[in-house]
């Protein structure tokens, strides 16, 4: 029969096995938690550093948890759990208990961070204004380098235990997140690459095309100019996303009705009629390339103060942006012009490029 003794050593084996396991699971759910986190945000490092640094305060019985990445010569912080107050940044230098850790890339533990004021100067004078005691600091190790550190905090003496050392020790669920982070930018940053190239050499080759109706168009027309003026402003509107667009002649005193028209409404084809002779001002977006002798661009036609949509307010689909270049080296002989709704900066952009070498004179 067992002595009383044994008996008691054997209930408190059981309660220690018991508290093992009931640990344990705790520790196994936290880092289930961590990792759905991970899956389901794979870039929001800022919820699973929060996450990461509450398991670990509570895990470890800590009054608090602060983790710091390495930003150059400093710890900025990145997550924090915990009613202490934490620096925003921590110098990356071996007087901080944290800075020494990421730079020595080992575990380092103090007792009584106020009580070391030669070992750790700087970190002393932190633990003494907020109270701080026991600390505990893991690096994140990725690939043998320091990336960041876990720091657990105690407002007593009360050194943490070997196994809760451990626990915090593995904590590469945030080297994890980082990595994952980092892998998912750069394959972000290879598909948004990869797009903007097919889309460059989508419009490269819709370019090309146009210039090749165009050229055809002359080729079969050498003497006749009105299929050659309707092929090049059709390709510009097209190319340009635009709504509609016509090619004007200039005397060298006035500015001709349109000679070659693609998509006006009848509304927009009654408005030329009444404008057109006009002498050059800035009023209208042909008259303004004829006078810079340069392409002009109005974004907003409507939110313009010098300008006159009549054209813009009849061409139907409310025609925002307006583009138009003009011809001849050194007198003006005419313009082609586009307008289009609501275009984007790169569209804009791309737009002044193919018109301009679309209508440039030869």
């Amino acid at each position: 029969m067992p002595s009383e003794a044994s008996a008691v050593s054997g209930d408190q084996s059981v309660e220690e096995l018991r508290r093992e396991l009931a640990e344990a699971r705790e520790q196994q759910a936290a880092t289930v938690e961590i990792l759905k986190v991970i899956s389901s945000s794979p870039t929001d490092l800022k919820r699973v550093f929060a996450e990461i640094a509450m398991s670990a305060a509570r895990l470890c019985d800590a009054h608090d948890a602060a983790i710091h990445q390495i930003d150059g010569d400093s710890l900025p912080l990145v997550a924090h759990y915990g009613p202490i107050l934490v620096p925003d940044s921590l110098p990356l230098t071996r007087g901080v208990l944290a800075g020494r850790a990421v730079l020595d890339r080992q575990t380092i533990q103090v007792a009584d961070l106020q009580a070391e004021t030669d070992e750790y100067p700087e970190g002393s004078e932190i633990g003494r204004r907020l109270g701080l005691r026991t600390n505990l600091a893991v690096p994140l190790i990725r690939v043998g380098n320091a990336i960041g550190v876990v720091v657990i905090r105690r407002m007593e003496v009360r050194p943490f235990t070997e196994r809760q050392t451990e626990l915090v020790k593995t904590s590469d669920q945030a080297v994890i997140a980082i990595e994952n982070s980092r892998l998912f930018e750069a394959e972000q940053a290879r598909t948004r690459e990869l797009t903007e190239r097919t889309q460059e050499l989508t419009e490269t080759l819709e370019y090309q095309t146009a210039i090749s109706d165009v050229l055809s168009v002359i080729s079969r027309s050498p003497s006749d100019l009105q299929p050659v003026l309707d092929a090049i402003v059709r390709s510009a509107v097209k190319l340009c996303d635009g709504l509609y667009g016509a090619v004007n002649m200039f005397d060298g005193e006035k500015i001709l009705r349109p000679t070659a028209f693609y998509n006006y409404t009848p509304e927009a084809l009654a408005a030329v009629e009444r404008m057109y002779p006009m002498l050059p001002s800035r009023r209208q977006l042909t008259a303004r390339a004829i006078l810079d002798r340069a392409v002009a661009h109005i974004p907003d036609v409507l939110g313009d103060g010098d300008y006159a949509p009549d054209i813009a307010l009849a061409g139907g689909g409310g025609a925002q942006d307006s583009l138009s270049r003009c011809s001849g080296r050194d007198t003006p002989l005419g313009r082609s012009s586009s307008h289009a709704r609501n275009p984007g900066p790169s569209q804009i952009d791309r737009s002044i490029s193919w018109k301009s070498s679309l209508i440039r004179p030869r």
